[in-house]
């Protein structure tokens, strides 16, 4: 990538001589945001320790602005960190946490981004707070405002939503979105939650028992994942059983469907994938019985079961007032075709 602020190549890291994760390659251009998902276990935050210094890498390269930065030192990479634990300094206040590391700027350039900062992320007023006088969420922002201070290119962020509390969590991780785009600076997201990524970053990666399995725009992620493995991680999908037939053509639940582009490779049988939004209730061909239907405000979740046995999920808005029991049609409405080998 020509306008690459980090690179990733072939990158490798151990504990205790077992592998944690291996041949990790990506980039993330300058002001960019990328977001790494997985299970716990997966790598996905010994990654970011490695990018950060803070862990040895067993193989391969990292380059920040294009230069090899796999040996040096954390703070010889120009990084800025928040850690899930945040890492407040306790004695001192909100002002000294933030301009903590601005120490050899002039006193009233360093006054002028804390004050910056504290505006910014909503922290006015609370300067000479210590911050066991602060909400999570003020200390959270206390934390961002911190590490965005010395003004890094790249920022690192490991589950730094986790603690908070659900309604707090979209609010502050738009802000933070906000605030880097307005200065300019990358930053890589660890993360469990898939709304949290996809609403975060540009690009989004999937790291699965030790492999970076797909690094790409969010979108891709959902609609075209790179294999079965991503498709079941990603998303709530079914991957149903399928059949190739003549003339270009599928088999499935729903009746013939058009083979995908690319798809010529999975064989005679494959896996299709059917994600809840891909279905329309209420009309087509094929019919099932509505079992469970979850409420979700503008929209509820039906649980359906085909007559042939198959267990789908299909969303639709919820004043349409499908109950459970009842006999209904639907339709698949797939605007991509996503067929794996079985």
């Amino acid at each position: 990538m020509a306008d690459a602020l980090l690179e990733v190549e072939a990158l490798a890291a151990a504990h205790g001589g077992q592998r944690v994760f291996g041949d990790v390659s990506l980039a993330l251009p300058r002001g960019g945001l990328g977001a790494l998902l997985g299970p716990s276990g997966s790598g996905k935050t010994t990654l970011l320790r490695v990018i950060a210094g803070l862990h040895p890498p067993a193989a391969g390269q990292i380059r920040l602005r294009g230069a090899d930065a796999s040996r040096l030192p954390p703070e010889k990479r120009g990084l800025g960190f928040v850690f899930q634990d945040l890492a407040l300094f306790p004695h001192l206040t909100v002002a000294g946490n933030v301009g903590f590391g601005l120490s050899r700027q002039p006193r009233a350039e360093r006054e002028a981004r804390v004050a910056g900062l504290l505006a910014r992320l909503g922290l006015s007023g609370l300067e000479r707070r210590l911050p066991h006088q602060l909400s999570g969420g003020q200390q959270q922002r206390v934390a961002l405002a911190r590490a965005l201070a010395p003004r890094p290119d790249l920022l690192l962020l490991d589950e730094p939503f986790s603690s908070l509390d659900a309604d707090l969590r979209p609010r502050l991780r738009d802000e933070l979105r906000a605030v880097l785009k307005a200065e300019g600076t990358a930053a890589l997201l660890v993360t469990h939650d898939q709304d949290e990524a996809f609403a975060f970053a540009d690009t989004v990666g999937v790291m699965l028992r030790g492999r970076l399995a797909q690094w790409t725009e969010g979108y891709e992620l959902y609609h075209r994942p790179a294999d079965a493995d991503v498709a079941r991680f990603v998303g709530d999908g079914r991957l149903l059983p399928v059949r190739r037939l003549e003339g270009g053509r599928i088999a499935t639940p729903f009746g013939p469907l058009p083979l995908p582009a690319g798809g010529a490779g999975f064989g005679d049988e494959g896996l299709l994938l059917v994600r809840p939004d891909d279905l329309v209730l209420g009309e087509g061909e094929t019919e099932a019985t509505v079992g469970e239907v979850v409420f979700h405000g503008a929209e509820s979740m039906h649980h359906l079961r085909l007559d042939d046995g198959t267990e789908l999920s299909a969303l639709a808005p919820s004043h349409a007032r499908f109950r459970p029991g009842q006999r209904v049609r639907l339709r698949p409405d797939l605007a991509h075709v996503v067929v794996f080998p079985r």
